[in-house]
């Protein structure tokens, strides 16, 4: 399997450094670059469209965040996911249990799963391998 590029959008501290820990034994992953809301992602995707190869190949995003939350991070998303020339995978990871929470995410064709917090390294090996 080819390594990716994963990028995490998340506001918690400490699921940062949790995730971090599993994403280096999973040792699936090229790169990991982390956010603490949607609106820095967005400029870093803005900011990756001159290098794709700096692009994600897979995004954890959260929903409930400062700033730009997971849903407006979506919304911009979708507004330059045109000029992105390689798929990106986008799955929320949200402590989040509602049942709207999890609908809403159906309505987006570029999310492909809902996760609950935290994610075990056995979640992440295999949404990398659905890629």
């Amino acid at each position: 399997m080819t390594k990716k590029n994963i990028w995490v959008i998340d506001d918690d501290p400490i699921y940062q450094i949790l995730i971090d820990k599993i994403i280096k034994k999973a040792e699936v992953f090229s790169s990991f670059s982390s956010f603490k809301n949607g609106e820095e992602a967005i400029n870093a995707l803005n900011d990756s469209l001159k290098n794709m190869d700096s692009l994600p190949d897979l995004i954890l995003l959260d929903i409930n965040m400062p700033v730009m939350n997971g849903w407006e991070f979506m919304e911009a998303f979708a507004l330059i996911k045109s000029l992105i020339e390689k798929p990106i995978s986008v799955y929320i990871v949200s402590s989040s249990i509602a049942v709207e929470d999890k609908n809403k995410s159906k309505t987006y064709p570029n999310i492909l799963g809902y996760l609950s917090k935290p994610i075990s390294i056995n979640d992440l090996l295999l949404i990398a391998s659905n890629d």
